[in-house]
């Protein structure tokens, strides 16, 4: 498969390699041939193993957990790519850290979102392949073309064969209600915020459901599950005003902490998540969670960029 840019060319970092094989599977070609190590004292080893002069590469690296670990990996990765003479260099980061640090919210702290775009680009990253940022708004950091994609499709088409009645697609907070409404209006579902407010004497959480969803199945949708706090809150929260089974789908996985263990101890019934971070831990044994692979998506939007030609019927 080749063309202006050369042979197309899969490498993986050591954050989820499994997930680069099901996208070489899907391409139809051999994964790169590389070496990645690390010298005693932690730093990183790595040695392309085979000609990539010319060549158009991807290199597969979600910034997950050790967040700076693999992002020093990714970096590595890419100036060796760079003076190894790449034709060109796209950095596919299903997950992309820092995200959530992506403005000043208060005094005296970094926009951390935009200097690992900024660290991307001085290593020689010619292009970004991500998905579903935490803010849409992160692209503009970046000086350098960025493919944002959306796993909505992937969620969706799982969502749709539950064909289950009474469906209330909810937000758990104010701030993910615009997704959460694209996700209702593809579904036909109604829409539902929860909104979380203090108690007046500020030392709790009261968790108030806007919208209708008593005798409902509820899924709260949001990118990002972290520490589980708020969507554990906020099933109980569905729960309390009458939902007959709460779902929760999240395309991130971060899962850190007290997640499963809240997970488990929630009325959740099911945990939908994505591969673009592999679980791990004692999320692999958790009966809840169930994993939806984005690899073919992923892999469309490779073949896209690779052949040149338009990857927008993607983004839904």
């Amino acid at each position: 498969m080749s063309t202006g840019f050369g042979d197309l060319k899969i490498f993986s970092g050591s954050a989820h390699p499994s997930l680069t094989k099901e996208i070489a599977d899907f391409l139809g070609i051999p994964g790169g041939q590389a070496r990645l190590r690390r010298f005693p004292d932690s730093e990183v080893s790595f040695q392309i193993d085979e000609n990539i002069r010319g060549a158009d590469v991807f290199i597969i690296q979600p910034t997950s957990n050790p967040v700076d670990q693999h992002l020093m990996e990714l970096l590595v990765m890419i100036d060796a790519f760079r003076r190894s003479s790449a034709a060109r260099i796209t950095a596919v980061v299903p997950y992309y850290g820092y995200a959530r640090q992506d403005r000043k919210d208060k005094p005296r702290v970094p926009i951390s979102a935009k200097l690992v775009a900024n660290l991307l680009s001085a290593a020689g990253t010619n292009r970004v392949l991500t998905m579903d940022l935490h803010k849409a708004q992160i692209q503009g950091f970046f000086d350098i073309p960025v493919d944002h994609l959306f796993a909505a499709p992937v969620i969706i088409d799982y969502l749709a064969r539950l064909n289950s009645p009474k469906l209330t697609i909810v937000s758990p907070d104010a701030g993910g209600a615009e997704r959460a409404r694209a996700y209702a209006k593809r579904l036909d579902a109604e829409l539902a915020v929860v909104d979380k407010r203090r108690s007046e004497d500020g030392t709790a959480e009261v968790m108030n459901v806007i919208g209708d969803v008593d005798g409902r199945t509820c899924i709260l949708q949001d990118d990002i599950i972290d520490t589980a706090g708020t969507i554990q809150k906020a099933a109980t929260a569905l729960k309390a005003a009458g939902a007959l089974r709460v779902l929760a789908c999240v395309v991130h996985g971060v899962l850190s902490g007290p997640a499963v263990e809240r997970v488990e101890r929630s009325p959740i019934d099911e945990l939908i998540v994505t591969n673009t971070i592999p679980l791990r831990g004692d999320a692999q044994q958790c009966k809840k969670i169930v994993v939806l692979s984005v690899a073919r998506l992923l892999g469309q939007a490779i073949r896209s960029i690779h052949e040149e030609t338009s990857v927008s019927s993607l983004f839904v």
